[in-house]
């Protein structure tokens, strides 16, 4: 996909994917959603229902369902005749986002540790050592990326909740485009990572003050460093 900042989408990958049992406006969303987070699709890009709709091969009912659904995240907003921008990475949801993450995950992790919960711990465990494996290696970035997503939502699976981490992650879409900024940089893998292993110690111990802890400071790494990246990046932001 060829994108730039305050221009049109341009999409030519040949349509949507279908799936029988995922909705065409879902496939649409999840992939707009991902490219905007990544930063495939910059801030002030014009996204226009017609050319989304033909460029993935479906009508443009799914595709106005999958843009409700973005303006939901705070990820787009739609003006008249059908032109919707991305929108820029804006502070103040930042910092809602993060609060509302701290504040769950940290929960998460002192039930984990209080209740003993070992099948979460394997799984976790299991999801280091892939990324382990990616360290050092920046074109396995957005893989690397994944299993942090994915070793985060072990971890809420393991206290039978799932479903809060999937709204938690829907509503953060402004946190993550700034943790794409953040991901990048020299030791960032290496402090992900060691992050992880703190937090499973935590666990094991079944300390829920310390696991809860060791989340905090886990997920408080790209919030310091907030004020450098917008320095760095000021188009970006609102």
């Amino acid at each position: 996909m060829n994108t730039t900042t305050g221009g049109l989408l341009a999409i030519h990958d040949g349509g949507v994917k279908t799936n029988a049992h995922v909705p065409a406006s879902a496939l649409v969303y999840e992939e707009v959603r991902n490219r905007i987070i990544s930063l495939s699709l910059l801030p002030e890009t014009t996204l226009v229902r017609a050319e989304l709709a033909e460029s993935f091969n479906v009508s443009q009912s799914p595709v106005r369902e999958a843009i409700m659904r973005l303006e939901q995240d705070g990820l787009v907003v739609s003006y008249p005749q059908s032109r919707t921008v991305v929108t820029k990475i804006d502070v103040a949801r930042i910092r809602e986002e993060h609060f509302l993450r701290v504040a769950a995950e940290c929960e998460v992790v002192r039930q984990l540790a209080e209740a003993k919960e070992s099948a979460a711990v394997v799984k976790a465990k299991g999801i280091v050592k892939m990324q382990e494996a990616l360290v050092g290696d920046i074109e396995q970035i957005e893989l690397f990326k994944q299993l942090d997503e994915t070793f985060h939502a072990a971890l809420f699976n393991g206290v039978s909740q799932s479903n809060l981490h999937l709204q938690i992650t829907a509503r953060s879409g402004h946190l993550a485009r700034v943790r794409t900024l953040d991901l990048p940089r020299a030791g960032k893998m290496v402090s992900v990572l060691e992050g992880h292993k703190a937090i499973i110690d935590a666990i094991q111990s079944g300390d829920g003050n310390a696991a809860s802890a060791e989340m905090r400071q886990h997920l408080s790494g790209t919030m310091e460093r907030l004020p450098q990246i917008i320095d760095e990046n000021k188009t970006l932001f609102s």
